[in-house]
Formats: structure tokens, C-alpha cells, sequence
């Protein structure tokens, strides 16, 4: 969290950008002829049998009886906000080989594409409405193709488009076979309400379902889960399956699990949805000086930012309010203690935040690790807070060369940080709050760059909070990571995405629920956690950090994430009506923007 205003953390990863080439004359290419062997490998282009085959995105598609251009069915899809109603297949094609992909569409901008080709992705497209049309492509597939997705699309804020009769005509390629039952099935976190699971990878396997007692409950597109929903002290058994084109498998062996006694980080008293932010109470900067007594009853989570080192390596943590040479209107003590405690009898929680911007704390050391301890204890009980939130920034956290098991990390600073933690955790006892507010940097990251650097050479801090997080998971009240003054980061569907918008919000969200498998790790998957220890980190306006969310994109990530609806491009792996709420930097720049940023949650949450 930064003192002053946005400064870009480290610099982003460069994503290349696809453009558009509108070329005059006539929508439709002449096809060469089939080969004798030669056949139309497309499923269900017709759409008789429904969306069979096909998926849309945004669930925008659907199989209508009028119009038709054949048959008694075709394709309608709508495009809807950010979302162009694209429909895909995946289609098994032979290497080195020419393919002739064709449909009927009707509609204004309509696209037909194939992406995936190893070679030279192609698509065509008609502008013009009204009758029938028929568009027609062709393309080669590279040395090692082995599948193509072929697919149509609208354009943004256009009418719904129509497409039917759609081929692909070519060398047919291996057929597709069903893939093998899942093995190794295992637990790998047990929560009061969760269970979270992994197996082995199925060859040709193109996503998996998760089944409860026999019932469907969860799918992922790779091998590993989070089931969420279930109750405390419980028996479960659990069983999965591996799908594609041709089908699902049998289910694999079943493993149960008894879901644990709850007591852990969920036990804090907080709304079903939260609001965090933290207060400036130890300096000044342009956003001004708030008093605690001044703190709107909208926020539920209010963190003391900063308790900071008097050195980085000393583990000794202080705190104290703003000078008043700095900043005038500051309360005394007597006041600032008595404000706490008419927060709390409202039901809110004050932590003290360890750390920010400026505050490195490298805990390197058994001394230093019980210097934190004995310092941050004092803190909290001379002011009566109800816990701690650790803001570790910059090169507080780093691993050890050869830390490739984020599940047994042996860098100090990381080991010394999970144990001084669980010490006050335990000195506190279960109504102790904890949260945490690492950057994309130090937790998604990890996804792509565990403990190695994104730009050549070694940066260990990559996903070097992984380890705490897992470690801690059980202790935990809230993650809530810091989506902004971050590069582009990869998501699970494997594409980058850019802060500032819903879908950035919506694919990092995503992979702290549905868990991600762990960049030189191997068969090591980071679980999901539960989406009520999950809340947005975002800044409350322009001025206080790089990648601002305008309230309506703020919305539409929430709607996906709890209702999965307005998602985009991207597709949740779950829909998780329990994530507990949002996150800001922080409460004096959200006062200085007009309290637009909290105005906006108790709008959407009803409060």
C-alpha cells in the first residue's frame, strides 16, 4: 500500500495485440475441392442437437427454430456489454493438412474463424444484415496440429446474429476417444466448510467433474477442485471424472473426508459481506487526515496502516498516531482508543496493518521472529485491537534457490513469518482476525513464476506468499490481494489480463477460489481457498494507486464471481455466492473521492 500517490510496482508483461483487417469486395472465398478423402468433421453444425458440442461464452448462445437456413434448428447468439456472443468447438485435424471451414450466417458483423492452426489463424466476416449468407475460409495446420477451434461471434452492442450449416471439411483426424479414469484422487486442505482435492492428470482429458455422494457438485479444467457449501464436522465422499469431445469417463475411486469443527479463520463475527479499508493513522498525504471517530459504519474492516520496523531485520514493530506538525486534526489517544472501542461495540473489527510501502520486514531471524511478536502483541493490546493484517511489500518475502514445494518452504523470512503468526494466533485465541494484502506479484504470479523471475534471470519473490497462505489457510479470516499496480498476469485460461477492468478482477478472483497448479512444482497444486476468506483488493480512486475499477466494472466483476453473470471473455470455475466483499486503499482516499468507492458496495449489497 503506498503513502503517496501510484507509482507502477514492477513493469508489466507485454501482451501482443491482434488487429482487425477490413478489406472491399465479396464476403465469400471460393473453396478449392475435397480430397476424395475428405469429410466434414464438424459436430452438430447444424445445431439440431442443440448447443451440443458448442460453447458460449456468457452463456449467450442458444438453438432456435426460426430462423433456419436448413433443418429445423440454428444458432442464436447475442452479444451482451463487453461480450460478442462467440460459439466454439474444439475439432480433432491432422498436421500438415488444408481444411475448408464454411457456414451460413445471418446478422450484422458476424464472424467465422479458426484459431489454433499452427500456422496462420484465419476467420471471415459479413457487415451487411438480412438473408442468408454464407461465408467460407481455409487454412493449413502446422507440422504438430493435432486439433483446431473453429468458431463464430457477433460484435459489441450489435443484435443477436444467426449462423447455421456450419463445416469442416478435411483429412479426418484421430478419433477422439474417452478418456481414462482419474487415479490418485487425495485431499489436499479440509476447512469447516470445504474440501479441497486433487488427482492425476487423464491424457486427451479436456475438463473434469467433481461428484459428492454421487452427485455432480464442481467441474475444472484441471486436476484439482474446491468444493465449497458443505458443513462442519461432516463426512464426505468424493469421486471425479474426466471428460472431452467423446465423453465423460467412469468414476475414479472415492475418497472421503471429514470437514473440520470450524473455530478457524471464518469464526470472526464479520457480515456475510465485508467492506476493508485501511486508514491512514500514522501519517499524512494528499488525500488528507480522517479521524477514527470519522469512519462511516459502512466499513466492517478498518486497518491501522502502518505499524512499521525500526529496522528492516529487527522484527521490532511500532506504531503511533500522525504528528501533529503532519497532520493537524489528528485525535489524541484517549480519543483514538475510545473511538476503537465504539467501532467494536458496533460490531467492527480494527487490525493493525504490518508494514506497506515503506515498511520492509524481513523476519531473517528466531529473534526477529520473537521481536515481532512481543512487539506486535503490544500494540494490539494497548489499543485493544481485534488483529493483525500483514501488508508485507517489496523484498520482505523471498525464497529459498531450490523452494519448489510451496507446501515446505525453508526461506527464513518466510518459515519465521507462519510461525510468528500462528503464535499470535494462538496467544488470542479463535476470535483472532487475520488478514493479508499481498500484491499479484507475490500470489497469481506464482501460477507462471514460482520463485523465478518473469524477465530472465531469478526474482524469488515470485509466489513467494503462497507458502504463508497455504500455511496459514485455516487461521485465515481474509485474503484480500492487491489487484492494482500490477503488470499484466496470466489467468487459468491462460491468457494475460490488464488491471482496471471487471475481467482482471474476475480471473484473479477466480484462481484464489478454484486454486492453480504451481510453476516449477510439479503435481503440485495451490487449493482454492473459501470464498468467504476471499474480498477484491482495488484503490478507491485515480489518485491512490495504478488501476482504478469505475464503479459499473467493479458491479459487473461482482455479478460473474456471485452470479456468473456479465463474465466477458473469461469463465469462472465456479460460482461463488460467498466471497465475502471488497477491499480498498484506502478509506481517506475514498473520503477524498466523495465516497464513491463504498457508496457503491452498499448500493450493490443493499446496506
Amino acid at each position: 500500500m503506498e503513502r503517496t500517490g501510484p507509482t507502477v510496482r514492477f513493469s508489466g508483461l507485454l501482451a501482443a495485440c491482434s488487429a482487425i483487417l477490413l478489406a472491399a469486395g465479396a464476403l465469400v472465398a471460393t473453396a478449392p475441392a475435397a480430397g476424395a478423402a475428405d469429410v466434414d468433421l464438424a459436430r452438430n453444425g447444424g445445431f439440431e442437437a442443440g448447443l451440443d458440442g458448442w460453447n458460449c461464452a456468457a452463456s449467450s448462445g442458444a438453438a432456435v427454430s426460426t430462423p433456419t437456413r436448413s433443418g429445423t434448428s440454428a444458432l442464436k447468439a447475442t452479444p451482451a456489454g463487453s461480450d460478442h456472443a462467440k460459439c466454439s468447438q474444439s475439432i480433432t485435424v491432422k498436421p500438415n493438412s488444408s481444411y475448408t471451414l464454411s457456414a451460413w450466417v445471418q446478422g450484422s458483423y458476424v464472424y467465422l474463424g479458426a484459431s489454433g492452426t499452427g500456422t496462420t489463424d484465419v476467420s471471415a466476416w459479413t457487415q451487411s444484415p438480412g438473408a442468408w449468407k454464407q461465408l467460407t475460409t481455409t487454412f493449413r495446420t502446422g507440422p504438430s496440429t493435432t486439433s483446431v477451434s473453429v468458431y463464430t461471434h457477433g460484435w459489441y452492442g450489435t443484435p443477436a446474429y444467426y449462423a447455421d450449416d456450419l463445416t469442416l471439411v478435411g483429412p479426418g483426424g484421430d478419433p477422439v476417444v474417452i478418456p481414462a479414469v482419474p487415479a490418485g484422487l487425495k485431499t489436499t486442505a479440509i476447512a469447516s466448510s470445504s474440501v479441497a482435492l486433487s488427482w492425476n492428470a487423464v491424457s486427451g482429458a479436456s475438463g473434469y467433474n467433481v461428484y459428492r455422494g454421487g452427485t455432480k457438485v464442481a467441474t475444472a479444467t484441471g486436476p484439482s477442485a474446491t468444493v465449497t457449501g458443505l458443513t462442519a464436522s461432516t463426512a464426505y465422499s468424493f469421486q471425479v471424472t474426466a471428460t472431452n469431445a467423446a465423453g465423460e469417463s467412469a468414476k475414479s475411486a472415492a475418497v472421503t473426508a471429514t470437514t473440520t469443527a470450524g473455530g478457524g479463520g471464518g469464526d470472526t463475527k464479520l457480515p456475510p459481506r465485508a467492506l476493508v479499508g485501511y486508514l491512514h493513522s500514522s501519517f499524512a498525504n494528499g488525500s488528507g487526515y480522517t479521524r477514527m471517530a470519522d469512519v462511516p459504519a459502512s466499513w466492517d474492516v478498518i486497518n491501522l496502516a502502518f505499524g512499521e520496523p525500526t529496522s528492516v531485520t529487527s522484527g521490532d514493530i511500532r506504531f503511533a498516531l500522525c504528528p501533529v506538525a503532519e497532520c493537524p486534526n489528528v485525535e489524541s489517544e484517549a480519543e483514538f482508543k475510545a473511538a476503537i472501542k465504539a467501532k467494536q461495540a458496533a460490531g467492527k473489527k480494527v487490525l493493525i496493518s504490518i508494514g506497506g510501502q515503506n515498511g520492509q520486514v524481513q523476519l531473517s531471524s528466531t529473534a526477529a521472529r520473537d521481536a515481532f511478536v512481543t512487539s506486535v502483541s503490544k500494540i494490539i493490546d494497548t489499543y485493544g485491537l481485534d488483529g493483525l493484517d500483514i501488508d508485507f511489500e517489496g523484498h520482505s518475502l523471498s525464497l529459498n534457490t531450490g523452494d519448489t514445494d510451496f507446501r515446505s518452504p525453508t526461506s527464513p523470512v518466510v518459515v519465521n513469518l507462519i510461525s510468528a503468526v500462528k503464535s499470535l494466533k494462538a496467544k488470542y485465541g479463535p476470535d483472532f482476525v487475520l488478514t493479508m494484502a499481498p500484491e499479484t506479484f507475490f500470489v497469481q504470479l506464482g501460477y507462471q513464476f514460482y520463485g523465478s523471475g518473469p524477465w530472465g534471470g531469478q526474482d524469488p519473490r515470485a509466489g513467494s506468499y503462497l507458502p504463508v497462505i497455504h500455511a496459514l489457510r485455516d487461521d485465515l479470516t481474509l485474503l484480500h490481494v492487491q489487484d492494482y499496480n500490477s503488470g499484466p498476469i496470466m489467468g487459468l485460461d491462460n491468457q494475460y489480463h490488464s488491471m482496471g477492468g471487471a475481467d482482471f478482477h474476475i480471473a484473479m478472483t477466480d484462481m484464489l477460489l478454484a486454486g492453480f497448479p504451481v510453476a516449477g512444482d510439479t503435481g503440485k497444486v495451490f487449493p482454492g481457498l473459501r470464498p468467504d476468506q476471499v474480498a477484491i483488493g482495488l484503490p478507491a480512486s485515480t489518485q491512490a494507486g495504478n488501476g482504478h475499477t469505475s464503479p459499473a466494472e467493479v458491479n459487473k466483476a461482482l455479478n460473474c464471481l456471485t452470479k456468473k453473470t456479465d463474465c466477458g471473455s473469461y469463465q469462472t470455475h465456479g460460482t461463488w455466492t460467498d466471497l465475502r466483499g471488497l477491499m480498498t486503499w484506502s478509506i481517506n482516499w475514498d473520503r477524498f473521492n466523495n465516497w464513491e468507492f463504498s457508496k457503491n458496495f452498499d448500493a450493490y449489497f443493499g446496506n
